[in-house]
């Protein structure tokens, strides 16, 4: 439950604020960078978002399609950070 509740978030927060459209519905395995789906400007943002929202450290070196590349990834690396 907690995991659906973290990829919400983060698919409601790139529909919204990053793509600008709210409608959108971001799945889990929909790939974010390497489909160009979001730039790099775009990954900082959502690394500010997760480490507000979430309260963990992301890395610079994390910012990369190998860690942020699906809502899937983000969600587990955020839950590793919170345990």
């Amino acid at each position: 439950m907690m995991e659906s509740t973290i990829t919400n978030s983060l698919s409601i927060f790139l529909s919204t604020k990053i793509l600008k459209q709210p409608s959108r519905i971001i799945t889990r395995e929909e790939l974010l960078i390497s489909s160009g789906l979001i730039d790099s400007l775009s990954l900082v943002d959502l690394a500010i978002f997760v480490e507000e929202s979430f309260a963990v450290r992301i890395e610079d070196t994390e910012l990369n399609a190998s860690t942020f590349d699906t809502l899937e990834q983000l969600t587990a690396l955020i839950e590793q950070r919170r345990t």
